[in-house]
């Protein structure tokens, strides 16, 4: 058994856990990350960045390396598969990218390399202890001492089965399933390009679904279907090629052809939400503590969320900066962000009709969903642009998220790219900390704030420019 120490060790290498190592690698955290798997699987999965996302890996400087490995630009996003337009937002991304999770992962492992850190591959965490100052973790012939363990190691989370965690939620009926298909040629009707979630998924009977999106490749295409009524025996069973093939002939008809199944994938309508995030040094973020039907490709970033929330508070409680009762609010900003998108996607449930009534309401919805207004509320939602912090400070702008503000030296995105604090100021004002970048800009979007102490994940802290509460 080989012996090793980290600060953090992150368990489970997804988008969750490489976004968390990155955060932490950043702040200078000794990172060990450990993965089941001996090598990516290379499967596309989720396929989107919303645009709170976006805005998020911009901070970083990491959205290049997304846009470079995308390939589309989806200009609305869903609620209920009703479009709804990313117009009316206060952002320089209004719109989803069209991204394979597998090429998230690589554009985030490819930067966690260049920091120094390792993906330790081959590594399924076997067991851990914690006391009052570390936690020990036993993965293959490792165990390792450190400070915090972090479970982002998905839906059936060993990390959170270890602690006991009540995992309950929504119950859910049907299923679906999600496939990679390589036509022989493109399909009668199919789009060639995803630009818009106009006409993307049709519903033949009451219940039932069908999606279709094309993909990078020719002719490529990510199939999803499913039933809300009907569930199968065993949800983990293979997906066979008959099923996968009834859905294209029921969607484009007997004479498409299929090439190739390259991947499929059985998911569940349940939603489920950890029923606390942190058990003394032991955390969990994304799938591990939130899963859910995945209504308006919201899965994915919620967990990059989750980590560029963590990152910071750990790193600053690590490093002894941390107020008391920082770390604490980790759970309590995103858990109930967590619950807002379980909420959203139950309601979205709800607009998929399965009888009369549903029909007639969801008609009724959709002619609601053409007023601007609403169509604000559920973009909003959808993107992640609408998420506010509760804070002690209660007027606006505190807890939103900030707009990329011109600054002197380009976008204010770009003066978060250390993970560092800022403060964007239209008056001089002395450098309240040493862990704050001051800007000065000539306006601000809100009348009569001169300054916004802005937090390192992008969300605004006060507009005194005090870092009392959050700094030490």
């Amino acid at each position: 058994m080989r012996e090793l120490t980290a600060e953090v060790v992150v368990a489970g290498a997804g988008p969750t856990g490489l976004m968390l190592a990155n955060e932490l690698a950043l702040a200078g955290v000794d990172v060990l990350v450990l993965e089941r798997m001996h090598e990516r699987t290379g499967l596309s999965k989720a396929l989107n960045l919303q645009p709170r996302t976006a805005e998020v890996l911009d901070l970083r400087g990491l959205l290049p390396r997304a846009r470079d490995r995308s390939f589309a630009t989806v200009a609305d996003g869903h609620f209920a598969v009703i479009p709804v337009p990313y117009t009316g937002w206060d952002t320089r991304h209004p719109y989803q990218l069209g991204i394979p999770q597998a090429e998230v992962e690589a554009a985030l492992e490819e930067r966690l390399a260049e920091q120094g850190v390792k993906v330790r591959r081959g590594y399924e965490l076997a067991n851990f202890s914690q006391d009052a100052d570390s936690v020990t973790i036993t993965a293959g012939d490792l165990r390792v001492r450190a400070a915090y363990l972090v479970g982002c190691d998905g839906g059936r989370s060993r990390v959170r089965k270890a602690l006991g965690m009540a995992f309950e939620g929504i119950e859910g009926q049907g299923h679906g399933v999600a496939a990679d298909v390589l036509f022989k040629a493109t399909p009668p009707g199919a789009p060639t390009q995803w630009r818009s979630m106009t006409d993307m998924v049709t519903s033949g009977s009451p219940g039932k679904f069908i999606g279709v999106i094309p993909l990078a490749e020719p002719n490529l295409y990510r199939i999803s279907f499913g039933d809300r009524l009907n569930r199968p025996a065993n949800l983990r069973a293979e997906v066979t090629d008959e099923e996968v093939r009834r859905a294209v002939a029921e969607r484009f008809g007997p004479e498409a052809e299929i090439a190739e199944i390259r991947w499929a994938s059985r998911f569940s309508d349940d939603s489920r939400l950890a029923e606390s995030y942190r058990v003394g040094r032991v955390i969990l973020a994304g799938d591990a503590a939130h899963t859910h039907f995945p209504a308006g490709g919201q899965g994915l970033n919620l967990g990059i969320q989750d980590a560029m929330n963590l990152g910071w508070k750990l790193a600053a409680e690590l490093r002894n900066r941390a107020p008391a009762g920082l770390l604490d609010t980790y759970e309590s900003e995103r858990r109930t962000v967590a619950q807002q998108v379980l909420n959203n996607i139950a309601a979205q449930n709800a607009l998929i009709p399965t009888t009369p009534n549903q029909l007639a309401l969801r008609a009724l919805f959709r002619d609601l969903a053409e007023l601007p207004e609403v169509q604000h509320h559920l973009s909003g939602m959808v993107s992640g642009l609408n998420i506010r912090y509760a804070t002690e400070e209660s007027p606006l702008p505190a807890g939103t998220r900030l707009p990329d503000i011109p600054t002197a030296e380009g976008p204010a995105s770009t003066l978060f790219h250390k993970g560092n604090w800022v403060l964007l100021t239209k008056t001089p004002t002395p450098k309240p900390h040493t862990e704050v970048v001051v800007a000065e800009v000539p306006q601000l979007p809100w009348p009569g704030i001169e300054k916004v102490l802005v937090r390192p994940d992008g969300y605004i802290a006060n507009t005194t420019g005090s870092t009392n509460g959050w700094l030490t």
